[in-house]
């Protein structure tokens, strides 16, 4: 093993996401001589996707779901540098920056997130409400609230896309929905939520967990349109690829994303859908000193579904991979589990499990749902508990 002393090194971590929050923390725990860490950060306030459906459906503020990127800096020690990251300059080692001058790295990881893909559906892009990136989504999706709280505000809700992200978004808005029109008097039967999904609903989980949500949709009155292609969006329109026409004063777009556009520029090896290709050290294939992890990412050697899941857990093997780097060490390979339990909220305080053929439902899976996602956040948003842990290392 090599016990020289460290150099100097400076980590620049671009993106505030779920697997760079815990780098944040578990590097300020085990610092080293000379080593600088550096948060470059577009938003200060970091959504956490397990617990948005909650936030939607009224079930938790939206304080509750959010990481205060700045005061978790403040503690940890992190330079932090609010800016939006537009490019890498691999041959001088500097992270480029909308606005402002470059900053020089050592090691760099990437954690950004992913974009909005509408091009596929005409006039998605102008009509439709797309989910990505989270933190511009929320402020959408509060404004739609607030419309549908007037007399002659949305009333047609449509969404796009039949994965677990789609299916829990329009169960818990409607959940808000319902419960805003009883509160101020209105008839909650002029609302009406339709999913509309090119293949199965929840096409990656079992059989007996996709009849559970159907049955969850049709005890709700909500249509489910599976099979079925969107080919546009107009103000008013959902229309399928069969011509059919379906009125919507309201689309939400929950389909694929894509990878930010700067990532083209970079040099980096990508994907075939233009995301990072990264090893199971989460280095890049092409370059050892960038790491990267999180939906912006793609392990080439156990490809993983873009789920929040695995983002939360990257978040040790790659600050481990990184206080290796830092020191000179190989960073030790991390495989992801194939499979992963899901709970998959019904809109109230009820959920639904899955991994492979397993399926169990019930409102206790809501409270350990809520009891997981909160012990995660508290590790980040507890920032006098983590003070006290720095103070004591």
């Amino acid at each position: 093993m090599n016990n020289a002393a460290p150099k100097a090194t400076d980590i620049v971590l671009i993106g505030g996401g779920h697997a760079h929050v815990h780098v944040l923390v578990n590097l300020a725990l085990r610092p080293l001589p000379g080593m600088r860490v550096t948060l470059i950060a577009r938003d200060l306030a970091m959504p956490y996707s397990g617990m948005l459906p909650g936030v939607i459906a009224g079930l938790y503020r939206a304080g509750q779901a959010h990481i205060d990127l700045a005061r978790l800096a403040t503690v940890t020690g992190t330079r932090l540098i609010h800016a939006q990251a537009n490019g890498l300059d691999r041959a001088n080692k500097r992270v480029l920056l909308a606005g402002l001058p470059p900053v020089a790295y050592d090691l760099v990881s990437i954690d950004v997130g992913i974009e909005p893909s509408l091009s596929p559906v005409d006039g998605a892009a102008e009509h439709a409400i797309a989910v990505k990136p989270i933190g511009s989504f929320l402020t959408k999706i509060d404004a739609l609230i607030a419309r549908a709280g007037v007399p002659d505000g949305p009333r047609r809700i449509v969404a796009i896309g039949g994965g677990a992200g789609g299916v829990e978004l329009l169960l818990s808005l409607r959940t808000r929905l319902i419960a805003d029109a009883r509160a101020a008097g209105r008839a909650a039967s002029e609302l009406t939520f339709t999913l509309v999904t090119e293949g199965d609903i929840l096409a990656t989980h079992n059989d007996r967990v996709r009849a559970a949500f159907r049955r969850a949709f049709a005890e709700r009155g909500m249509i489910l349109l599976e099979s079925r292609r969107v080919r546009a969006v107009t103000a008013d329109t959902v229309v399928l690829a069969d011509g059919e026409a379906i009125g919507a004063d309201a689309v939400l777009a929950t389909t694929d994303a894509a990878a930010p556009a700067w990532f083209r520029g970079t040099g980096l090896d990508l994907d075939a859908k233009g995301f990072l290709a990264v090893g199971p050290t989460l280095q890049s294939v092409n370059d050892a000193d960038v790491f990267a992890a999180g939906d912006c990412a793609a392990l080439i050697e156990s490809p993983r579904e873009k789920a929040g899941v695995y983002a939360v857990r990257a978040g040790p093997p790659l600050a481990d991979a990184l206080h290796r780097r830092a020191r000179g060490l190989r960073p030790d390979a991390w495989h992801p589990q194939a499979r992963h339990l899901a709970l998959i909220s019904t809109g109230e305080r009820y959920a639904i499990a899955s991994r492979g053929l397993f399926k169990v439902e019930g409102a206790w899976l809501w409270t350990l749902k809520d009891w997981i996602d909160r012990r995660w956040m508290r590790q980040y948003q507890d920032t006098d508990a983590l003070a006290r842990r720095m103070a004591a290392r």
